[in-house]
């Protein structure tokens, strides 16, 4: 696939990594040429320098004959008009990012869609939506809906107390839980491993599991931990995650933003009513036990920095807090984040790159998420007809030995996979699936 990205921020530089690495054909766009010559180091790829809302440059960097246009710059406004003007050369498909949630109401996006963009995405819409979807769910490091919310992924650490450690995933199916949900990655260290019959838990492990949303609460109290309750929370920082965290919760619990800059915060006061806005540096560790840190039922850090956010994340966990959430975009201190006992990290990159992988896809994909802490990613398919999963049992696919089928939705029915289920045309398939995979395993429900 022919792909041109716009703009070369970490945003930009990622996906032309991750996209360049899967075998396609990337040419990025950028008017920094020190950024350009770095990014040429690290990726086999073409750079242009140039303006990408001109005519000339859009032409040089191939336009006309490419099948995915992403506008990914600092400014909304830019990306708006590269995306417009590169679907009216001859883009096949052009998606644009946004800052700005007007944008994404129905009846606004329908009017961008007839401007020529086919998709606008919002990365820190995302992110906070996570975010708030994580504190209902406090004992997990990660929860995701899939087919309409009938199927749930769930993520979590077993703790010493958790009735899965010494176990085998055989034992699960002997006793009839395998009915009930399926697991289909452990995360062993810096190992991701897809479970099979003889595969026991270990306690440390971090256990992707695809569940019936209806016993997903029963499930996730198989980590050992108890959820609790979260009925106050801290933020430090007053970015768009943190503010729209603030305006969807405020409603429902005590809510506090620490923010630094005393202008900023003052603004956040008149913009967030319902929401406590404190002019403080949270770095100070005095001013946020004074400030009620201790009696935080969950933390969220999401400054600008990654290591403001994981040190602050450290603190309040050592300080008893029961949820600890840090935004790192530094992919390099991910497994750092994880390793000192931050709950869960969020990252816009694996958000965006979640909403873009799909296009880059040859099969029809509904949903696909890229999973903090392992390699792999769950993908959501529906069902062609006499594609090749129709044909057999799973235990007859011959899937590759790193994909794992979770769970089918046959309308408003929900089965959990195991060898002898069989797969219908216009079913929803949620597929667990290393790296090495993901190009291919679209072909079995094309």
């Amino acid at each position: 696939m022919k792909i041109v990205i716009s703009g070369i921020g970490e945003m930009g530089s990622h996906l032309a990594r991750m996209l360049s690495g899967n075998g396609h054909d990337i040419t990025v766009i950028d008017i920094d040429t020190k950024a350009l010559n770095e990014l040429n180091t690290l990726a086999d790829l073409i750079t242009i320098e140039g303006d990408t809302t001109t005519f000339a440059v859009l032409r040089k960097a191939g336009v006309r004959r490419c099948d995915l246009f992403i506008a990914v710059n600092h400014d909304e406004n830019q990306n708006i008009l590269a995306a417009i003007m590169a679907k009216q050369l001859g883009a096949k498909k052009s998606i644009a990012r946004v800052d700005n949630n007007e944008y994404l109401e129905p009846n606004n996006k329908e009017m961008f869609i007839n401007m020529g963009i086919d998709y606008l995405f919002y990365p820190e819409k995302v992110a906070a939506q996570e975010v708030t979807n994580l504190l209902g769910h406090t004992s997990t490091t990660d929860y995701v809906d899939f087919s309409g919310g009938l199927l749930a992924l769930i993520v979590f650490k077993l703790e010493p107390t958790s009735p899965l450690i010494g176990r085998k995933l055989m034992d699960l199916a002997a006793d009839g839980s395998i009915s009930e949900f399926r697991a289909v990655a452990i995360t062993r260290g810096s190992q991701t491993i897809i479970p099979r019959g003889q595969d026991e838990f270990f306690e440390g492990d971090v256990v992707y599991i695809i569940a019936r949303k209806d016993v997903a609460k029963s499930v996730t109290e198989l980590s050992g931990q108890k959820s609790v309750e979260v009925k106050s929370l801290m933020i430090l920082g007053g970015s768009r995650i943190g503010v729209r965290v603030a305006l969807e919760l405020q409603d429902e619990m005590n809510v506090k933003i620490i923010e630094y800059n005393g202008e900023k915060a003052y603004r956040l006061a008149e913009e967030l009513d319902k929401t406590l806005i404190i002019h403080e540096d949270g770095r100070n560790l005095d001013a946020m036990l004074e400030e009620g840190l201790v009696n935080t039922d969950a933390f969220l850090a999401v400054t600008g920095r990654s290591e403001t956010n994981i040190l602050a994340a450290m603190q309040a966990k050592r300080m008893g807090v029961k949820k600890v959430i840090a935004e790192v975009e530094n992919l390099n201190y991910i497994r750092l984040a994880e390793s000192v006992g931050i709950d869960t990290i969020i990252n816009k990159k694996r958000v965006t790159a979640s909403n873009i992988f799909r296009f880059t896809m040859s099969t029809d994909v509904q949903a696909i998420r890229c999973l903090s802490g392992s390699e792999a990613e769950v993908l959501e398919f529906i069902v062609k007809p006499n594609s090749p999963a129709t044909k057999c049992m799973i235990k007859d696919m011959r899937l590759p030995q790193d994909v794992i089928i979770g769970g089918i939705v046959r309308g408003d029915k929900v089965f959990i996979a195991v060898g002898d289920t069989r797969i219908n045309a216009y079913d929803r398939v949620v597929v667990f699936s290393m790296p090495g995979s993901i190009a291919t395993v679209g072909e079995f429900f094309n």
